[in-house]
């Protein structure tokens, strides 16, 4: 199998549920799992930039609107309408984008991803992701309290293993 169909296999599964939640319940569902994942990244400095700037996610092929606004370097759901920036795109390209299985200079450059509004947030954003390296050890350490079960290290390692590697 493929390796581009085999990482978006999981996307075909995700699109018809996705389509059953409303876009504001989905966008604070979002918003908390971004944040926890968030902790332990160092990521404090580039979203202090981004304070009080408004996000919209327009899933394309779902179809589906995700609206977050950024405060006290945390994402929230928003409930306005305005935006700073809005990334559309389909799901599948969303999904590359998360699991890293692809470059986001890569999706953008491409238009598989296109950024509408502020230009300047929109390439702090991009920027934001293009940087971002998920570091396991540190989000297990800040969840769990330090030094971190041996167990859930020894699980970051293996589930990192497993994830693709650009």
């Amino acid at each position: 199998m493929n390796r581009l169909r085999l990482l978006t296999t999981p996307v075909t599964t995700l699109a018809k549920p996705l389509r059953l939640i409303p876009d504001a319940l989905y966008s604070g569902i979002v918003a908390r799992t971004c944040n926890h994942f968030m902790r332990g990244q160092g990521l404090e400095g580039r979203l202090r930039d981004l304070e009080g700037k408004n996000l919209c996610i327009r899933v394309t092929d779902i179809p589906l609107v995700l609206s977050f606004t950024i405060n006290n370097c945390r994402l929230f759901q928003s409930r306005s309408d305005h935006w700073d920036v809005r990334i559309s795109g389909e799901l599948a390209d969303f999904w590359l984008l998360a699991t890293r299985a692809e470059d986001p200079d890569t999706l953008f450059f491409n238009r598989r991803l296109n950024i509408e509004g502020d230009t300047e947030v929109g390439l702090a954003i991009k920027n934001l992701l293009d940087a971002l390296d998920f570091d396991w050890q540190a989000h297990i350490a800040n969840v769990f309290g330090h030094p971190p079960p041996r167990v859930l290290v020894k699980l970051a390692r293996r589930l990192r293993e497993q994830l693709p590697v650009r």
